[in-house]
């Protein structure tokens, strides 16, 4: 490689849950550092108050998108167990929506610097399973495996995934490496939405320099809850919880203490 030779970027968003103002700062943040890829890990929708916006935005702006659990389980026509807030965030989507986030693929692999990289939302089996920080080592060992979900092909060395709103990189004595996305507009702990820049060299089989950079972008989440209230969105107390403090809602009705990131207590 020539050691002068700028190296590529790609920018990872996840989890925007509607939240179009924090979106709409990152998007911000990876144009003023002339980023031009992005590829978004999934959920789109539910939470906060604009799915119809954040969608068609990500449609535009994504490289590549990717199916979450939200995406899969809201506008899913087979869908039994049914909340007000679940369908008012529904009604939100626009025409057409619905079908294209359920038909987004479940993976995306590529090379970057040697590195055979694999993106999913939650883990290679499902969207609907979730591997928190804290997993043991057979959690771990499993993410680099090929499921039907993923399919066949060359196994990563590299995997990227979201769902548990909570940031972190993880590596082993074999070069393996996992690192999780956090989210850009539900981030849990730290509230400041969060995403991933990948530096290498793109489609590169050779080593060469990588890297995984996590970014914090603060933007006005008071002017997001004042959207929310206008709109009359349900769970607005649950909402605000989250994206003004960090806190799981789910924490607060079972009255319990904030604890979303560790794996629940056998």
């Amino acid at each position: 490689m020539n050691p002068a030779r700028t190296l590529d970027r790609i920018a990872l968003i996840s989890d925007v849950h509607g939240n179009l103002t924090a979106l709409e700062a990152v998007l911000a943040d990876i144009d003023a550092r002339g980023i031009t890829r992005i590829f978004n890990l999934g959920d789109y929708v539910g939470k906060g108050p604009r799915g119809r916006e954040v969608v068609d935005l990500c449609r535009e702006r994504c490289e590549v998108n990717i199916l979450g659990n939200w995406d899969d389980f809201l506008p899913d026509p087979d869908r039994v167990f049914d909340t007000d807030a679940l369908k008012w965030w529904l009604h939100q989507l626009g025409p057409g929506q619905g079908e294209w986030l359920r038909s987004l693929p479940f993976c995306h692999d590529f090379v970057m610097s040697g590195r055979r990289i694999r993106l999913f939302h939650a883990s290679q089996e499902t969207v609907h399973r979730r591997v928190r920080f804290d997993h043991d080592e057979a959690e771990f060992l499993g993410l680099f495996t090929n499921t039907a979900a993923t399919g066949d092909g060359p196994v990563p060395s590299v995997v990227g995934y979201a769902d548990t709103h909570d940031p972190y990189y993880e590596t082993d004595r074999e070069r393996r490496t996992v690192f999780n996305t956090g989210s850009v507009g539900n981030c849990m702990g730290d509230p400041t939405p969060v995403y991933v820049i990948l530096e290498g060299v793109m489609d590169g089989e050779a080593e060469a320099p990588f890297s995984i950079q996590f970014v914090r972008v603060p933007y006005d989440w008071e002017a997001e809850l004042e959207v929310a209230a206008a709109m009359g969105m349900p769970e607005l107390e649950g909402y605000t919880v989250e994206i003004r403090d960090g806190v799981y809602r789910g924490n607060l009705k079972a009255g319990e203490s904030p604890d979303y990131h560790r794996s629940p207590a056998v």
